[in-house]
């Protein structure tokens, strides 16, 4: 038989690959690990999936989603035209770095930040630059823009992941002002915040702000994300676009769940009081909260073995994130749920610290 012998470029033979947040098959658990929304999608999605015409599945969708992004637009204030919808953000994500990033033309961001973006610089063989946030409160370096020059991709999640504060919007200016390249701001918890960028774009040109179905309108199950930039950058990444990314399915549910705009604010606000109700009572129990602008928070246990609260709460069937290192490893992620998630994360957290 003819030996294996790979012809992956070295980048990706190189390549560890990114590891999604994990999809447990126990049972009778509790999912605190992903930033899943605890509550249904708007009943508006409901409708749309009883009532859709099942004959429509034998073509094809269409390829430039025109009434999702005509929706969007309209809501933003802006022409379709500097709209783009993707198969979740991620799909917006490897769109943008196809664009802007090659072994020439390196990538900047913030460490820790979402890990996804230094595996796809990876995949197109760009340089990352990575700038370490301030600690204690992982605040971005007043000279952020500074040390970043020369990229021509700049991403920032804002809120951060993993660690849910938020950047000054005095920043974010500072830096599109400086950036000779593109600034991308990944907004994927920006419902849960009491800001956004969304004000930026009519100055700069050079601006995307991408945006997720997955948090806050409770569609990670359909993967549907999108992005909102210069008319020039849309009409680019339209070029590295997979023909049909979204299917009929989605473009048509995911349309009705952001026309209720009612509905997201209710359950947004509903998860900004258990983040805060959660937040003071880990802090009551001696935990380090980072201050949360996103539907997760970031808290590390009193003793700092963020791994060992992290094992303890999963034999218990609580599942939270843990994020290994020399930073991270102190501190889990922990979604925000619903109250009696939260009451049941509290009564094993105070038992877990009575008996260290």
């Amino acid at each position: 038989m003819k030996p294996y012998r790979s012809c992956f470029r070295p980048e990706i033979e190189a390549l560890a690959g990114y590891q999604p947040g994990e999809q447990p098959r126990m049972t009778n658990l509790i999912k605190l690990n992903t930033n899943e929304n605890p509550y249904p999608p708007s009943p508006q999605v409901d409708e749309v999936l009883r009532h859709f015409d099942n004959d429509r599945l034998r073509r094809y969708s269409d390829p430039d989603s025109v009434a999702l992004r005509t929706a969007i637009a309209e809501h933003w204030g802006v022409t379709p035209d500097r709209v783009i919808a993707g198969n979740g953000s991620d799909d917006i994500l490897t769109m943008i770095f196809r664009s802007f990033t090659a072994p020439d033309l390196p990538f900047a961001c913030p460490d820790p930040t979402y890990s996804l973006y230094p595996v796809l610089a990876a995949m197109q063989g760009a340089p990352v630059i990575r700038v370490p946030l301030d600690r204690p409160g992982f605040h971005l370096p007043a000279d952020f823009a500074d040390r970043v020059q020369g990229a021509n991709l700049v991403a920032l999640a804002r809120p951060n992941a993993p660690t849910g504060n938020t950047f000054p919007m005095a920043a974010i200016r500072d830096l599109c002002e400086k950036c000779d390249g593109v600034v991308l701001i990944d907004e994927a918890y920006a419902d849960f915040a009491d800001d956004n960028c969304a004000g930026l774009l009519a100055d700069y040109p050079n601006l995307i702000i991408s945006r997720t179905f997955s948090k806050s309108y409770s569609l990670a199950g359909m993967r549907l994300g999108y992005a909102v930039s210069s008319p020039e950058i849309i009409a680019g990444m339209f070029k590295v676009k997979d023909s049909y990314n979204l299917d009929a399915v989605t473009q048509a549910a995911g349309r009705a769940a952001y026309l209720d705009q009612d509905y997201l604010r209710d359950n947004v606000q509903k998860i900004r009081q258990e983040r805060d109700r959660l937040t003071a009572a880990l802090t009551a129990c001696g935990f380090e909260v980072n201050p949360s602008a996103a539907n997760f928070v970031f808290a590390a246990p009193p003793d700092r073995d963020g791994e060992a609260y992290f094992r303890y709460l999963r034999q218990e069937a609580v599942i939270v994130r843990y994020f290994p290192g020399d930073v991270t490893g102190d501190y889990v992620r922990i979604t925000i749920g619903t109250p009696a998630d939260m009451d049941r994360l509290l009564e094993l957290t105070r038992h877990y610290l009575a008996n260290r």
